[in-house]
């Protein structure tokens, strides 16, 4: 059973697992000031558990920001500023994951971002529709609703998952050299299919990730997968019955076994997780139009030597515009 986790390998923290194969409650951590010792043993607790989780952090954004930089090169929003979209942050490194306008407002549930983000109510992997994925993703709270009314993240575990495949399929991906097209279209059609009914996926941008791959902090095999994985390829074709695989994997990886879900407390609490080993949702809530959840993330790039997948390193980087309903094709 999870427990409190105390051993050579954590000297300077303290680790509560939060569930039997990954995830972790981390105490200890000063971050107003973390030293060396600390980061090294954070980054050896995200390689074991993937996700971890810190209590009132009392970052800033500046302050956040700095310390996502000691993990490497951030992503930035510039790129989904279409539309007339401004940001609700003067630093550019701040995803804004909550459900507030650019104003602080409430987001109208039937306005065309409040369909947009239901598509990060579906496990997914952040970046993973980028040519060059992400690693880490740190995500604090700024804002939460009263306790009752959700505000929770879930996360899969898909090393484990890939552990636990069936012989047979198994088999199958070790055999072949599945590549995995993506495209954050995808699953916003797949999280609000008739707002974006219209939506043309053979005009959207897809970029390329290896299916089965080694998450290289901890020497496991992992499943990269998610929401944002439209179809299957094998030598730049995809292959026959590509969905119906995509929809078998993605099941199998965020079967209940494989899940557990953090509870947001108080502001200033942060999770950070690796999208090389685990997926994600935004877990349900009755807040929804109510209350406010302001909750920000700077995401890491991957520097691994497959960070790119099997993409041109000079392909251009999508967005997606959120600000009107798409129109259907001509």
């Amino acid at each position: 059973m999870p427990g409190i986790v105390e051993t050579p390998l954590f000297e300077t923290i303290k680790v509560k697992e939060l569930h039997p194969t990954f995830a972790a409650e981390v105490a200890g951590v000063d971050f107003q000031d973390v030293s060396e010792k600390h980061f090294t043993e954070i980054i050896a607790a995200m390689a074991k558990y993937g996700v971890c989780v810190f209590r009132n952090t009392g970052l800033t954004d500046e302050s956040h920001v700095a310390f996502s930089e000691r993990f490497g090169e951030l992503d930035n929003i510039r790129r989904y500023l279409v539309g007339g979209r401004k940001p609700r942050c003067s630093l550019y490194e701040i995803f804004d994951a909550g459900n507030l306008t650019e104003d602080g407002e409430i987001l109208d549930p039937d306005s065309p971002r409040a369909h947009s983000n239901r598509g990060n109510g579906l496990f997914h992997v952040d970046s993973s529709f980028n040519p060059r994925r992400a690693s880490f993703s740190l995500l604090r709270a700024c804002a939460l609703p009263p306790p009752g009314h959700g505000c929770n993240t879930d996360f899969a575990d898909s090393r484990t998952a890939f552990d636990e495949l069936p012989d047979n399929l198994r088999s199958e991906l070790l055999a072949h050299e599945y590549v995995g097209a993506h495209s954050m279209a995808h699953s916003r059609k797949l999280g609000s299919p008739d707002f974006f009914q219209d939506m043309d996926m053979s005009t959207m941008p897809l970029h390329r990730h290896n299916i089965v791959q080694t998450h290289e902090p901890s020497g496991r095999m992992n499943l990269y997968i998610g929401a944002h994985l439209h179809h299957i390829e094998e030598n730049g074709v995809e292959i026959p019955g590509s969905w119906e695989l995509v929809q078998k994997l993605n099941r199998h990886a965020t079967q209940k076994k494989y899940q557990t879900t953090i509870m947001w407390h108080d502001v200033g609490d942060m999770v950070i997780w690796d999208n090389r080993c685990v997926l994600h949702r935004a877990g349900d809530g009755a807040f929804e139009g109510r209350f406010k959840r302001d909750l920000r993330r700077t995401t890491v790039h991957d520097d691994s030597p497959t960070a790119w997948g099997v993409n041109d390193e000079e392909s251009a980087w999508p967005g997606f515009n959120t600000a009107a309903k798409p129109k259907a094709a001509a």
